[in-house]
């Protein structure tokens, strides 16, 4: 019953992912309908992280009392609505006002969603619980994403927001037929929650899960433009990179969920040296096709687990506000990608996109240092957990 509700919330999960992400392929279209710069269509995908970002932890402090199965529909009845606006292609404005209307939500789900896969599971099969809902984002990559940009690459882009409206009608329709009621019945107080704010190496893994993030949509979200413009590939093959990309995702993310329950820490860090790795590769591969797509592949290897990871190192330092640090690692996971998109943006507009993984790169360097500060912390107290 506990891997139905995993699976569920994994459905669901393709939902929001599709959204946030679906414009990752199809943003130079964007770009090209309003005829407004690169760097400014991103707008759409960094201010939905910024929302979340600011809003996420308060949004799901506030929630946490309510019954978990009406927070899901909710939450996916809000994502379906603006999917079906958006996919009337409005002015660029209001695009973007609807588009981060459901990023209000977006953490409010993916919380919600853990606690109820996780709950009364052994804590050796949580994080294995907690993969399969975070494998929604490994499969949305070579699922509805790769699927949504091949379409808008043939037909039109405003496809790719009705695609994001089937999934979560589906998912929609998951929830409300696969999921009895799930009231909270003990509900933690807010200040036992935030307490956690308190301790160092909680501080010390949010910045971990800032900077990683940032690392790798340093690049991401220029997917598309960067394929276009250094590797000289056509919209339809970037679809096809998007498929190879989320191929390789879901197996590393279902690799990293029992990695995990080894060494949480060690995980984290092997699979965040692939933004060091990456750039090199890329540069490498350049002039060589096969190369390219080799390199792609081990991209998305890496990449994938990137939110598994997050939410469990933080979750690791703070196991008794399960909730509420997951909702944080959303959060400043968002603010990542807000930070990582915005700050590429800015250096794309000066040296140009070839420059985007090496900003990744400065990123993942400063993450994997924090990883050590934690582990120093660690060492240095009492703490045996580690």
């Amino acid at each position: 019953m506990i891997k139905n509700v995993a699976y569920i919330g994994c459905l669901g999960m393709m939902g929001v992912i599709t959204t946030e992400f679906g414009v990752i392929g199809i943003l130079p279209q964007i770009a090209g309908y309003y005829h407004i710069s690169i760097e400014k269509a991103g707008v759409l995908l960094s201010a939905f992280a910024l929302v979340i970002s600011v809003t996420g932890p308060f949004m799901t402090l506030l929630t946490s009392g309510f019954d978990r199965k009406k927070v899901m529909m909710i939450a996916i009845s809000v994502f379906l609505i603006t999917g079906i606006v958006s996919s009337f292609a409005p002015s660029f404005w209001l695009l973007l006002l609807v588009r981060i209307l459901p990023a209000f939500l977006q953490p409010v789900y993916i919380a919600v969603a853990i606690a109820a896969a996780t709950s009364g599971v052994p804590e050796k099969n949580k994080n294995e619980m907690m993969g399969i809902v975070l494998g929604g984002i490994a499969i949305t990559m070579v699922t509805t994403v790769p699927i949504a940009t091949y379409l808008a690459s043939r037909l039109s882009w405003q496809v790719s927001f009705m695609v994001q409206a089937a999934v979560t009608l589906i998912a929609l329709f998951a929830i409300w037929k696969g999921l009895a009621p799930m009231p909270v019945l003990e509900k933690r107080s807010y200040g036992s929650q935030l307490k956690i704010l308190t301790r160092t190496t909680f501080i010390i893994s949010i910045a971990m899960n800032f900077f990683m993030i940032a690392a790798w949509f340093s690049t991401y979200s220029y997917f598309a433009d960067y394929l276009n413009k250094t590797k000289n590939m056509t919209p339809e093959m970037v679809s096809y990179m998007l498929l190879l990309f989320g191929i390789t995702g879901v197996f590393s993310n279902w690799l990293s969920g029992k990695m995990l329950g080894k060494s949480v820490p060690k995980t984290t860090a092997l699979f965040l040296s692939g933004t060091i790795i990456i750039p090199f590769a890329l540069y490498l591969s350049d002039g060589s096709t096969t190369a390219t797509i080799a390199v792609i592949a081990l991209w998305g290897f890496f990449y994938a687990p990137c939110f598994l990871n997050a939410s469990a190192y933080m979750i690791s330092a703070a196991p008794d506000a399960l909730e509420f640090a997951n909702s944080l690692a959303t959060s400043f996971g968002n603010l990542g990608v807000a930070v990582g998109t915005t700050v590429s943006g800015w250096f794309i507009f000066y040296k140009g996109i070839v420059i985007a993984p090496w900003v990744g790169a400065a990123f993942g360097i400063t993450s994997l240092v924090m990883i050590g500060l934690r582990a120093a912390c660690y060492r240095s107290g009492s703490n045996k957990n580690y």
